[in-house]
C-alpha cells in the first residue's frame, strides 16, 4: 500500500461516523480536485498535494480535540516520511482553513492548490448540501444556514489562488446565486398573506 492509499484508508476510519459535510466523501473530493488543479501547476509536488488534501481535516478543531496536527503527524510518522516532508504537509494543512487564514494566501503552490480545492467543495451544489447538513447537525435553522452564504460562501470565488480554480469557481458561484434567488422567491411568496391558492377544506 503506497502513502496515498494508506491515507485514504486512514481517513475512511477517522471520519466513519461523520455526517455533517466534513467526512470521508468531502476529503476525497478535495483530493481529486486538488490533483486536477495540480495538473495545471507543473511546479507542484504531487505527494505533498495528495497527502495534504486527504489529511486536511484530520485535525479540524470542529471535529477533533487535537493539538499540533496530532492525527496527521501520527499517520505520517507511521509512513516513514521525513520530518521535513511531514512539516511541509502540516504547513499546507494549516493554511487551508478559511477562518484561520482570512485574507492570507498560502506561501507554497501546494498550499494554494489544497486551499482552492477545499474552497471549491464549499460552493456550488455540493457546497449548498454541505451547508445544510452541517447546519442541521448543529441545530441551525435553514434561515441560519442561508446567512452562511453571505458571511463566507459568496466570498470564495474571488479568493481562489490558481487560474484553474478561478475558472471552476465561476459556474459553482453562479449556481449558488440562482439558488439564493429561488430561496428568496419561494420564502417571500409563502410569507405574503393570501398567497396560498389551495382548495377549500
Amino acid at each position: 500500500m503506497n502513502h496515498t492509499e494508506a491515507a485514504i484508508a486512514r481517513i475512511r476510519d477517522l471520519f466513519a461516523e461523520n455526517a455533517d459535510g466534513h467526512g470521508f466523501d468531502h476529503s476525497m473530493r478535495v483530493y481529486r480536485t486538488a490533483l486536477r488543479i495540480a495538473g495545471t501547476e507543473p511546479a507542484a509536488d504531487l505527494l505533498i498535494v495528495s497527502l495534504s488534501a486527504l489529511l486536511h481535516d484530520a485535525d479540524d478543531p470542529k471535529l477533533f480535540k487535537t493539538e499540533n496536527n496530532f492525527n496527521a503527524r501520527s499517520f505520517l510518522a507511521g509512513q516513514g516520511l521525513s520530518a521535513e516532508t511531514t512539516d511541509r504537509i502540516c504547513e499546507v494543512i494549516n493554511s487551508v482553513s478559511f477562518s484561520k487564514n482570512r485574507g492570507r494566501r498560502p506561501e507554497t503552490i501546494e498550499g494554494q492548490i489544497v486551499q482552492d480545492a477545499d474552497r471549491l467543495d464549499a460552493i456550488g451544489a455540493v457546497g449548498i448540501a454541505r451547508t445544510f447538513a452541517y447546519g442541521g447537525k448543529h441545530g441551525r435553522t435553514p434561515e441560519d444556514s442561508i446567512g452562511h452564504f453571505h458571511e463566507k460562501l459568496l466570498l470564495l470565488k474571488d479568493l481562489m489562488n490558481t487560474a484553474a480554480a478561478k475558472e471552476m469557481a465561476e459556474s459553482r458561484h453562479a449556481f449558488m446565486e440562482r439558488f439564493l434567488e429561488e430561496w428568496k422567491r419561494e420564502t417571500e411568496e409563502t410569507a405574503t398573506p393570501g398567497s396560498y391558492q389551495g382548495g377549500a377544506e
